[in-house]
C-alpha cells in the first residue's frame, strides 16, 4: 500500500479514530526507533546521570558558572 493510499484511507475515518490510529502508529515507530538504536538511549541516560551528579558542584561553585553570564549574548555576532 502506498503512502497516498494510506492517507486516503485515513481520511475516511472519523477525526477521533484517525487520531487514535496515528497515535498508535507513532508509538510503534518510537518503539522501533529505540530498538534500532539502543546505544542512543543509553547515552542519553548516561548524560542525565552525569548532569545530576555534577548539579551540586555547579550549584555551590560560582567559578564553574562564570561563563554562564554570556548565555544571553548572540553567539554569531
Amino acid at each position: 500500500m502506498s503512502k497516498s493510499e494510506i492517507l486516503d484511507e485515513l481520511k475516511k475515518l472519523a477525526p477521533a479514530e484517525r487520531l487514535s490510529v496515528i497515535e498508535t502508529a507513532l508509538r510503534q515507530l518510537r518503539g522501533d526507533l529505540q530498538q534500532a538504536d539502543p546505544a542512543r538511549e543509553d547515552k542519553r541516560k548516561q548524560l542525565a546521570l552525569a548532569a545530576e551528579a555534577l548539579y551540586a558542584d555547579y550549584a555551590v561553585n560560582e567559578e564553574l558558572r562564570a561563563f554562564s553570564v554570556l548565555d544571553s549574548e548572540d553567539f554569531h555576532a
